[in-house]
């Protein structure tokens, strides 16, 4: 893998997005956008402009400002991985993502509105909560105490807590293979996905944390399980929020955490959508890199995300912090950011029309690299000329 035109070493590296991050702690704000506006106009729409920018709007900044393909020099790493300031920006974000997703429940509980003005806060403070699963992702993968932590508290508002478990020990083995539950396959809509996705991420994270307590020779029900650690946070927060304004906040919670956690489905859709690390003839499997990934350098989006979107260094260097991601020239390239590839992918047939070649180029046509829907194999090779796998 190539990686992008790497910047003079004469001249001292410095981020040039480095003050950027510190706008990331605006995102909780989108909760309040559609409150402040609705009491300014009282029309249900300002509800839903939060929900407007984000799937519409978003993509079309994205498109208008374009890809940053800049990398940091490798010399210059160390030195962006040991400054502080990456670092406080995401925990200064997680009681800022707490008390968004709290105002949320509080907003739709005690103001009189439509449903439909219900169903809008129900989607912001669930994009809240996929925000949440967004930086448990980041703060789940390093090794300090207090970023598990950290992680474990920020996943607990839409109870995903087995997310780091599931996608730590679990996605990361086996991504791009038809062994994972988390890797899309081509000619998979997105709806069908989830169905496979959703309860086959919770399975696996509950079969990996079985055997780490047996191995550890520690009861499953205890305080050690890290199941259970952040399900306990859940059950507080939710208990009390249903103390303060009511048991129907029940119904409001468990609506937003879905919302919340589908947008992490919708993430695993896309980021590695028919990609295939193929079998050894001694049965292993290959190991990752970056082309098993799809990859998007769109500026907007990725500055939300905290360089999520370069996604095919993430897998195949789980340990780097997202200042120091790389952007490689020939790994599989998103046509957009998440959030307008989001967009296309809750409509198959557009998924499928604007993809499926990609996939193909992406592959150089090699169909012993696709993940294929099992059923949909013979006529998906048929449609894009592929000939059989190799024997």
């Amino acid at each position: 893998m190539s990686l992008a035109t790497a910047p003079d070493p004469a001249v001292p590296y410095v981020d040039r997005k480095r003050h950027a991050w510190v706008l990331s702690l605006l995102v909780p704000t989108l909760v309040g956008l559609g409150p402040v506006l609705y009491r300014a106009w009282p029309m249900t729409l300002m509800l839903w402009l939060p929900v407007i920018f984000v799937y519409c709007v978003a993509p079309l900044i994205d498109l208008a400002l374009g890809a940053d393909t800049s990398n940091p020099p490798e010399d210059a790493v160390p030195q962006l991985e040991a400054d502080p300031f990456y670092r406080r920006v995401t925990y200064a974000l997680v009681p800022l993502l707490w008390g968004a997703f709290v105002y949320g429940a509080w907003f739709c509980m005690r103001t009189p509105l439509t449903w439909a003005g219900q169903l809008a806060i129900v989607m912001t403070t669930g994009m809240v909560g996929g925000f949440c699963i967004n930086l448990g992702h980041e703060l789940g993968h390093k090794k300090s105490k207090l970023e598990r932590w950290l992680a474990r508290i920020v996943l607990a508002p839409t109870f995903y807590g087995h997310f780091t478990i599931e996608h730590n020990r679990g996605h990361h083995r086996d991504v791009a293979t038809a062994a994972d539950p988390a890797s899309s396959r081509m000619g998979e809509g997105i709806w069908r996905f989830a169905l496979r996705e959703m309860p086959g991420a919770f399975r696996r994270a509950w079969q990996l944390e079985r055997a780490r307590m047996k191995v550890d020779g520690l009861p499953f029900w205890s305080l050690h399980n890290e199941l259970l650690q952040p399900a306990l946070i859940t059950v507080a927060l939710w208990t009390t929020l249903a103390a303060w304004l009511g048991p129907q906040v029940l119904v409001f919670l468990l609506l937003a955490s879905l919302w919340a956690n589908f947008q992490l489905t919708t993430a695993n859709y896309i980021e590695h959508y028919g990609l295939l690390r193929r079998t050894e003839a001694d049965g292993r499997v290959e190991r990752t890199e970056p082309r098993h990934s799809w990859n998007s350098n769109h500026l907007f989006s990725n500055w939300a995300v905290f360089h999520l979107q370069r996604h095919s260094d993430h897998h195949a260097h789980p340990m780097r912090r997202y200042q120091s991601l790389r952007h490689f020239d020939d790994v599989p390239q998103l046509p957009n950011g998440y959030f307008g590839m989001f967009t296309i992918a809750y409509f198959p047939p557009l998924w499928f029309a604007l993809m499926d070649a990609r996939l193909v180029a992406a592959v150089h046509s090699d169909a012993s690299r696709i993940n294929f829907h099992p059923r949909r194999r013979a006529a998906l090779m048929r449609r894009h000329g592929l000939v059989d796998f190799p024997t």
